[in-house]
């Protein structure tokens, strides 16, 4: 028997990167289909929600090219805020803070200084990985 996964307005909000109040608008405008669970509270179904995530990444430009980017192969796009570069004679580790995601990338120190790359500079995480590690969060 398979269990359905749901989640709380809260939860639906944390794991969209919006707040709760426009998770409770997309369900009254019925952008969202809810249902009531055991103790009253409107819940989201997860195959629900993993919909709409796909909508709001292809449609409201959360995985859209930023402006300026041009055309690349890598999907995965975190626009951000550079919050620390640290840098040695060859390399500079640059740290990107895109909404409730850190980010760290590895360059040479020459790339980081062609970009101008120094905290408080907007810029885009491009990733691409033939590896990608996924797990579930909870108890070990």
């Amino acid at each position: 028997m398979t269990t359905v996964t749901t989640f709380r307005i809260s939860e639906a909000a944390d794991l969209l990167g919006v707040s709760d109040d426009t998770v409770r608008r997309w369900a009254d405008s019925g952008r969202l289909h809810t249902s009531r669970g055991e103790q009253g509270r409107l819940e989201i179904a997860g195959a629900e929600l993993a919909e709409l995530a796909r909508e709001l990444a292809a449609g409201d430009g959360l995985a859209a090219v930023p402006a300026g980017l041009g055309r690349e192969s890598a999907r995965n796009r975190f626009r951000g805020i550079v919050t620390r570069v640290v840098k040695d004679t060859v390399m500079a580790q640059v740290e990107l803070q895109a909404g409730p995601f850190r980010v760290v990338s590895l360059m040479s120190r020459e790339a980081a200084d062609e970009l101008g790359l120094e905290p408080g500079v907007v810029a885009v995480a491009s990733v691409k990985s033939t590896q990608v590690v996924i797990g579930i969060p909870g108890d070990s």
